[in-house]
């Protein structure tokens, strides 16, 4: 009989289910992050809150996290996970194209950052580990928080939108470099070279194995996976391969969430990188939901009603400080004044690595817990600040684009490659679509659920990737919102369906071309959204007619001709025009 625990053991838990039924629809209605959600719910079922109020109202208690130490245990199982999801964003291509802005802008603004706050801890009197520790937590801000909000008012595609991202994506990098300097540091006091030489060894010879044993087993293994078509398993060997690389990373005295960040790494250049995304995604934004509200938890409020005038002075001087070192090493790398403010103004807040950087610290021994404390709620405020920073940088950045000076120019953006078709399904007829988009010189990307035909496009240096296309995010994932068309050429009617209308629902004026069973097969994808679907059984007697009229004698222009206004008509009779991809729907978009 299986045994199960006390109800009690769960209640954290479940208010944080609950928690986060109420949080996320709540902030997305408002357009709102829902990280800073859970960081007030974190506040309120804290201790200081609703724990300090459950004296006086015992029922309260119910509505309290009572171990949070065990919660935020779990919690750090998000930083894992987001790790893990920042290492498989990092694909070369991506780097190579925006090297200037990352390496340039991005490397100017963390070490200035660094350098500018850890001189001023020290000028405070703090020792010079505690100073620098201080100095990289700080100077790192919030992926989590800024792009979702930047991308909701569509502006990361702008000057400003890549300037932004480029300093996020060095960031995310510099993340990994300062996680091994402080494991580096732990234990390590004194400034002897020996002890730090010979604390380095430990920390190389874990990296190498790490990556050795994934070059070795990643991809084999979720090749073996996919090949059983089970979901779940799929999951579970994904889940298995970020936990299982972080407890290697923890054995050879590197934290979990580095050993996550090279499986990322590692997994970023295979055909499973967007289907691992889009199954990790969930459970690392549960995860991270978890992670929030411990930090929530961890804000010690009676410290901010005690020394107000410190914890808020603080707050502004490192959003005024950090917005300066930005601001002007944009000017320098020739953002426009305009770009330049709202970039800084995005960037300006603190960042969810600050509590992991400088928690390790004060496990270190290396920064003192009170002086913590007041650091990470000064970096806090400015996190509930972003949204408002954000905003302010957009209107600012609207209102000096109109007073500019006409002769002002800003560097043009990076060269990206052409939109690409997408393909999905790359069996016989896909590989044939291939082959025609090559010989015209068109980009493409194919998408296919299965794992040997993906290991042989893979062999062939094909561009064909692991995943299902009936997930509107790994649709997303695979550039559908820039894709100059669609095409799906499974022989599967019911995935044809549902790839349809996910990508209709996406892209309404998406051209969209499907292969179809039969005519009535045409007509439900044509109510679906298909700008074009291709009967086999029409276009099979088609081809057959043509050959037969051009062997009796008939002219081959007479018979093309006569071919295509059968093909026309058979389109409109199955393309209604009252179906999503109807002609009166086209009619309407080109007005």
């Amino acid at each position: 009989m299986i045994a199960i625990g006390s109800p009690n053991q769960y209640k954290d838990v479940v208010l944080f289910l609950a928690t986060a039924g109420i949080v996320v629809p709540a902030f997305k209605r408002v357009k709102m992050s829902p990280i800073l959600g859970f960081l007030l719910a974190g506040v309120a079922l804290g201790p200081h809150v609703l724990g300090a109020l459950a004296t006086r109202a015992p029922w309260l208690a119910y509505l309290t996290v009572e171990r949070p130490a065990e919660f935020a245990s779990l919690g750090e199982l998000g930083v894992v996970f987001l790790l893990f999801m920042v290492g498989l964003e990092l694909s070369w291509e991506r780097l190579r194209l925006m090297r200037r802005l990352v390496f340039g802008l991005g490397a100017a603004q963390v070490l200035a950052s660094l350098t500018a706050i850890a001189l001023v801890a020290r000028l405070l009197g703090l020792p010079w580990p505690a100073a620098l520790i201080i100095g990289a937590a700080l100077a790192l801000s919030s992926t989590a928080l800024i792009l979702p909000a930047l991308a909701e008012h569509k502006r990361l595609q702008g000057g400003a939108g890549r300037a932004t991202f480029a300093v996020l994506l060095f960031q995310d990098l510099a993340v990994a470099p300062i996680l091994i300097a402080l494991t580096l540091l732990t234990g390590q006091r004194a400034a002897d070279p020996a002890h730090l030489l010979l604390a380095l060894a430990p920390a190389l010879i874990g990296v190498a194995a790490l990556v050795g044993v994934g070059r070795l087993v990643l991809r084999p293994l979720l090749k073996s996976v996919a090949r059983a078509k089970s979901e779940e398993l799929f999951i579970a060997a994904c889940l298995l391969v970020i936990i299982g690389a972080g407890l290697m990373a923890a054995l050879a005295g590197l934290s979990m969430a580095l050993g996550a960040f090279i499986a990322g790494l590692l997994l970023a250049e295979t055909e499973f990188r967007h289907q691992v995304e889009v199954l990790i995604e969930p459970f690392k934004g549960l995860l991270l939901g978890v992670f929030f509200v411990s930090l929530g938890i961890g804000l010690d409020l009676p410290l901010l009603i005690e020394n107000p005038l410190p914890i808020l002075a603080l707050a502004a001087g490192l959003v005024a400080l950090k917005g300066v070192v930005v601001f002007g090493f944009g000017r320098l790398f020739s953002l426009r004044t305009p770009r330049a403010a709202e970039a800084a103004l995005a960037l300006a807040a603190a960042g969810e690595f600050a509590f992991v950087i400088l928690g390790q610290g004060v496990g270190a021994g290396l920064i003192s817990g009170p002086v913590s404390e007041g650091v990470l709620l000064a970096a806090g405020l400015t996190m509930f600040a972003s949204p408002a920073l954000i905003g302010l940088g957009r209107r600012l950045s609207i209102r000096l684009t109109a007073a500019a000076a006409p002769g002002e120019t800003e560097a043009p953006p990076p060269a990206t490659d052409e939109a690409r078709v997408l393909i999905v399904g790359y069996g016989r007829v896909g590989r044939l679509v291939a082959e025609m988009l090559d010989r015209h010189q068109i980009p493409w990307l194919a998408v296919e659920q299965s794992a040997r035909l993906v290991e042989e496009a893979r062999h062939n240096h094909s561009n064909v990737i692991f995943g299902d296309a009936a997930r509107p995010a790994l649709l997303r994932r695979c550039g559908l919102p820039e894709a100059r068309a669609l095409i799906i050429t499974m022989d599967a009617p019911e995935i044809a369906e549902a790839v349809t209308a996910a990508a209709r629902a996406l892209r309404p004026n998406l051209t969209i071309v499907v292969r179809a069973r039969d005519a009535r097969h045409a007509r439900r994808l044509y109510a679906l959204g298909a700008t074009d679907a291709v009967p086999e059984t029409v276009e099979a007697s088609l081809q057959l007619s043509e050959a037969a009229l051009v062997d009796i004698g008939i002219p081959m222009g007479l018979v093309i001709a006569s071919i295509h206004e059968r093909r026309d008509e058979f389109r409109a009779e199955l393309n209604r025009p009252e179906a999503l991809g109807g002609r009166r729907r086209r009619l309407r978009d080109a007005r």
